[in-house]
């Protein structure tokens, strides 16, 4: 593919990553519903088909993680192979540990239509549901691979100038303030209304990223680097 093109598939795929993701969050939140436990799994087993759907769209946003992971890597080799390749890896990472992940879901359905169908032992079934209802703590490890691999392809389309210096800089500094974040509050040491915020920036910087490389595409580097 041309570099062109390569930009146009990277752009049309952080959007669709974005616009997945919160329609997959949004199909979630709908789907498991309740104060408790028992509430939760029975929402889960009335709406069976909405999870289903979310677990659909989680998946493809595991793919688009890859795909970025693939034509970031393209856009960004010639500046320096060896950061762009810990880029590639760091994206493809998160999309397999969020891929693997998605048993979760899979699990909330099968228990949830177990406690509907047989209730002899409800203590077990619900126990299990408590666990498949707790912290995804796989989601923050995908987030920490996402994060490393987002300051990588930022750097380097910093130090190439192939995008605008400002919103490399804005990449930089958001991916950056997440991998340092996110460990923190998968160790416990950060609360996650604490963490939420930083994703803030980092929206504003793919979004306009995303736009700019559909629109204008990434400029060749001007200084490769071994």
């Amino acid at each position: 593919m041309t570099r062109t093109t390569t930009s146009r598939v990277a752009g049309f795929t952080f959007l669709a990553y974005i616009v997945l993701g919160i329609l997959a969050m949004i199909l979630h939140g709908k789907a498991v519903k309740g104060d408790d436990i028992v509430a939760q799994l029975a929402s889960i087993n009335q709406h069976a088909f909405v999870l289903r759907t979310a677990l659909v769209l989680d998946l493809l946003c595991a793919f688009a993680a890859i795909i970025l992971g693939v034509t970031l890597y393209a856009l960004t080799r010639e500046q320096n192979p060896v950061v762009s390749m810990f880029g590639l890896v760091c994206r493809g990472a998160e999309g397999i540990v969020a891929g693997v992940s998605l048993q979760r879901s899979i699990g909330l359905l099968w228990v949830s239509k177990a406690v509907a169908t047989d209730t002899s032992n409800t203590e077990a079934t619900n126990a299990i549901g408590a666990y498949l209802l707790g912290a995804n703590w796989s989601s923050l490890v995908a987030a920490t691979f996402f994060a490393a691999g987002s300051t990588a392809f930022a750097w380097l389309f910093l130090s190439g100038r192939m995008i605008p210096v400002w919103m490399a800089w804005l990449g930089v500094i958001s991916s950056a303030l997440l991998v340092v974040a996110l460990p923190l509050q998968l160790g416990g040491f950060l609360p996650g209304s604490v963490v939420q915020y930083l994703w803030i920036p980092m929206a504003a910087f793919e979004i306009p990223l995303a736009v700019w490389l559909l629109v204008k595409g990434a400029a060749a580097p001007k200084r490769a680097t071994a």
